[in-house]
Formats: C-alpha cells, sequence, structure tokens
C-alpha cells in the first residue's frame, strides 16, 4: 500500500497545484508565481487582464499596449503594495484612480505618455514610497497639489519628461523625499524657474546627478547652460517678477481696499448725516422751546 502511496504523491501534488492555481484565478495571458503576484510583462495587452485576484499584492503590467486604466479598477484590490505599469501606452489618469491605493508602496508609470499630473491625484497614497513618472516626453504640466499626501514618499523619478518649469509648491509636501531626479528635461531658466533653482540648491544632496546632471535653456539665445554653473546671482533680474499667482493676489488685494474704503467712506458719511440731522432737530427743539 506504501508503495502505491509514494509513487501516486507526485501526480496528486500536480493536480493540487493545478487546482490551486485555477482556484486562484490567474489570467490566462499571464503567470502567477504565487497567490500574490500576478506577472503579465510583455504579453502584448490593449487591456487590462482578467480575472484578477481580489488578493493580489504584486501587479506586474509592463511592456504592454494599455491604453488606459477605470478609475474604479483599484477598489477591489485594497492589499495591492506593487504596481508596475511601466513602458503601456496611457496619457491620462483619470480622477479618482489612486483614490483606494493606500497601501500602496511602489506605482511605476514610467515609459508612457501621460501629459499631466492633476492634483490631488494621489491625495490616498499615504504609503507610497517610490513613485516612477520618467520618460514621459508629453508630460509638460505637473499641478501644484499633484503630490499632496505623499508624506512617505522617498524616491520620486521625473526625469526624461517634457517639462519646462515645476511649481516650488509641488515638491514641498514631500517631507520624506530622498531622492529627486529632473535631470533630462527641457528646463528654461527663466524668472519662472528662480524659485526652483533656489529649492534646487538647498536640496542637491537629493539629486543622484547633482546639479552637474540638470541642464536649462537660456532665454536670450536657447543655449544650454548646466546648472552647477549658475548662482541665484544669476537671477537677480527677477527679483521684481511677479507671477500670475502673485498678480492676482496683488489685484484681489486691490479690490478688495477698494471695496472696503468705499464701504467705510459711506458707513461715515452716513454717520455724520446722522449726527447733522441730531443737530437740526435739537436746535428746532431748543428755539420752539424759547418761543
Amino acid at each position: 500500500m506504501l508503495p502505491c502511496i509514494n509513487w501516486l504523491q507526485p501526480f496528486l501534488a500536480l493536480i493540487s497545484s493545478t487546482l490551486l492555481t485555477r482556484g486562484h484565478n490567474c489570467p490566462s495571458s499571464c503567470l502567477c508565481p504565487d497567490h500574490h503576484t500576478v506577472d503579465c510583462q510583455g504579453q502584448g495587452l490593449t487591456r487590462l487582464p482578467s480575472p484578477i485576484p481580489l488578493d493580489v499584492r504584486r501587479l506586474l503590467l509592463s511592456d504592454n499596449w494599455i491604453p488606459w486604466i477605470p478609475s474604479d479598477f483599484l477598489v477591489l484590490y485594497s492589499d495591492l503594495v506593487y504596481l508596475d505599469l511601466r513602458n503601456n501606452s496611457l496619457s491620462v489618469l483619470e480622477p479618482g484612480t489612486l483614490s483606494t491605493s493606500s497601501r500602496l508602496v511602489f506605482l511605476d508609470l514610467g515609459s508612457n505618455n501621460l501629459t499631466e499630473i492633476q492634483s490631488g491625484t494621489f491625495v490616498e497614497s499615504r504609503s507610497l514610497i517610490k513613485l516612477r513618472l520618467g520618460n514621459n516626453p508629453y508630460l509638460r504640466l505637473v499641478e501644484e497639489d499633484a503630490f499632496l499626501g505623499l508624506t512617505s514618499l522617498r524616491e520620486l523619478e521625473l526625469e526624461r519628461n517634457g517639462l519646462q518649469g515645476l511649481d516650488v509648491g509641488v515638491l514641498e509636501p514631500l517631507t520624506s523625499l530622498r531622492v529627486l531626479r529632473l535631470e533630462g528635461n527641457p528646463w528654461v531658466c527663466n524668472c519662472h524657474f528662480a524659485k526652483l533653482f533656489v529649492w534646487l540648491t538647498e536640496n542637491c544632496h537629493k539629486l543622484p546627478m547633482g546639479m552637474e546632471g540638470l541642464q536649462c535653456s537660456l532665454p536670450m539665445d536657447g543655449s544650454l547652460m548646466s546648472l552647477s554653473l549658475l548662482s541665484e546671482a544669476s537671477f537677480r533680474e527677477c527679483r521684481g517678477y511677479l507671477s500670475l499667482t502673485d498678480i492676482l493676489i496683488v489685484i484681489f488685494s486691490g479690490i478688495s481696499v477698494s471695496v472696503v474704503a468705499i464701504i467705510a467712506s459711506f458707513f461715515l458719511a452716513s454717520m455724520v448725516h446722522c449726527f447733522q440731522r441730531l443737530g437740526k432737530a435739537g436746535q428746532a427743539d431748543e428755539e420752539e422751546g424759547n418761543d
């Protein structure tokens, strides 16, 4: 009896493994080396695979042709910690796509066709430690609150995109940032870049290639200049420069002051008029009493 059992063990293991894999709902075009990993790299996918196990933790989707991610895609995958979407055809992140990604630690969106990163995109990604957004040649805009909420982020990659400028407010919420890659962007050394230059000078230890690895084009002739050859004095003409936000604040402040001044003047005029009427009424009463 025992020899028969020993002879059947390999077959039983194979059958149980097959049943376990089927029960795991591994997508047909992917590999599932363990219960928490789905590997669909380089399968020529034009859409997200299905079905994906609900308890997936590592989802590898790089080197495909996936053009978009539904905004509710991550709702069912609350255990996901590692998502690799590198080298696909993504052009936009739908609002709310990452709203349920509170456990996500690693996210790679590099080598896609992203054009902008909107405010609040990662506001719920509190656990994110590494974010790759490099090699998106059409990425020209990162809104000011795009990285709001990423208090645990240590590595941010924005290299080789189409960025000509970047608001310092984009980087200020990243209190845990240790590594920042910005090389290979077509930076323009104008007055809008001045504040970013000051920030980079103060945080150059976070740049893997230092200030030497960053170049910008000069507004006068478009020639490239290494940031290591520039200083704050290079932007001395920008000290009186006002950004669009500053201009709007000045205009709004001026309007507010004018409105307050008008209201105050109206109030004072009304008070003077009232006192004058009261004075005339008192004088009339006094004259009647004398009569």
